[in-house]
């Protein structure tokens, strides 16, 4: 494996980094505590080319590869998690799913607005009663002549408030189990369609996690993705990719964690000298270091997996896996290494750790990542 980065991957990371740092980073905390979606900041990673990095540029996106984006992630989560996980779910959950299994008029109606960013999309799997077990919809779409009818309710939609496409997953024929599940697009402003409770969040506050109900909302038929049934093997098939975004997500809280660490450790002094010097600190910080190596390597595999075309999902399991295991223990040890101060909001590190929580949970919890890892060694 080549460990070096290109002309185009360096000028990548660069280009988030600097937009990073400057544009994302110096309200970030002022956006946790408001729980404000950041629009404006969205719109400039949209110029940037960020949200649609992976799709083709003959349907608007960047034309780059994953590598690329899971650096632009690592820097985008560095500064704020929440732009990160936008970003992610756009790339990863939507313009993927499209890109990948999406008819000619679909990406021509659909993928060129999201993966120009002109639109912004969300992924509605979760309900109140399917989780982990995905197969469990309870949201229904019935044929009904040119439309499917949807009812039901999804919870914890990331972005699902400031979504204007929404893929939605509902069961057409629910004596089927996982074989009656399909995908379709729906449109905001559908009738029928309407936003529901807001979540009050421990983490990624200012990216926005909602409720959406349907009530005989009309789905057009050509809205369909691939043939009815298709469902659940289309939102496992585009989880696997979205879960190199989100251990990129975790990659960028891990990095910022023992940033803050080392820094503060130069500053802090204890009984006359730095407490850098001391064995305690270096050692944890070594540690912070070392499992961060390995958590990128992972990570950067599975994202070399897909782009080469071979099978990516056991490999995007194990980095998320350890990648969001490294982000909370990281994000812990800078607050153990910040004392008193990393517990309250004057340091960014007690965000870290309310921030990296979630990448244990979403896009499918660290047990379910040891299930498919399982899955795979034992056929």
């Amino acid at each position: 494996m080549n460990f070096e980065f290109n002309e185009t991957h360096v000028m990548i990371q660069e280009m988030a980094r600097k937009f990073a740092e400057e544009e994302l980073a110096p309200t970030a905390d002022q956006r946790d505590e408001k729980e404000e979606f950041p629009h404006e900041a969205v719109k400039k990673m949209a110029d940037l080319g960020f949200m649609g990095m992976m799709v083709p540029e003959q349907w608007e996106g960047a034309g780059l590869d994953t590598i690329s984006y899971v650096l632009a992630m690592i820097e985008i989560s560095k500064a704020d998690a929440s732009a990160g996980v936008i970003m992610s779910v756009n790339n990863s959950l939507v313009c993927w799913g499209l890109d990948t299994y999406g008819t000619e008029a679909q990406k021509q109606q659909y993928l060129r607005e999201l993966a120009s960013g002109r639109k912004l999309g969300a992924f509605a799997l979760s309900e109140p009663e399917a989780g982990s077990d995905a197969t469990n919809q309870r949201t229904t779409a019935t044929n009904d002549g040119d439309s499917y009818v949807l009812n039901g309710t999804k919870n914890f939609i990331t972005n699902g408030a400031n979504a204007d496409v929404v893929l939605v997953m509902a069961a057409t024929d629910r004596s089927r189990g996982a074989k009656g599940v399909s995908a379709f697009i729906v449109d905001k402003g559908s009738k029928g369609f309407s936003v529901a409770k807001k979540e009050k969040k421990l983490g990624i506050r200012s990216s926005d996690t909602v409720s959406l109900a349907f009530e005989d909302c009309r789905v057009p038929k050509e809205n369909l993705i691939g043939e009815e049934g298709f469902g659940i093997k289309f939102a496992l098939k585009t989880l696997d990719g979205g879960r190199i975004g989100i251990a990129a997500q975790a990659l960028g809280i891990a990095q910022a964690s023992l940033d803050a660490a080392v820094k503060y450790s130069k500053e802090r002094k204890a009984f006359e000298k730095p407490i850098a010097n001391f064995q305690a600190i270096q050692f944890k910080l070594a540690d912070m270091a070392t499992n961060l190596e390995a958590a990128k390597m992972l990570t950067f595999k599975a994202a070399h997996l897909k782009d080469i075309g071979e099978n990516y999902g056991p490999a995007s399991a194990m980095a998320k896996l350890y990648a969001s295991k490294i982000a909370v223990e990281s994000a812990l040890e800078a607050i153990q290494i910040h004392g008193g101060y990393g517990y309250v909001r004057e340091y960014n590190v007690e965000r870290y750790l309310r921030d990296a929580k979630i990448t244990e949970i979403y896009e499918g919890t660290s047990e379910i990542q040891r299930v498919v890892i399982s899955r795979a060694l034992l056929g």
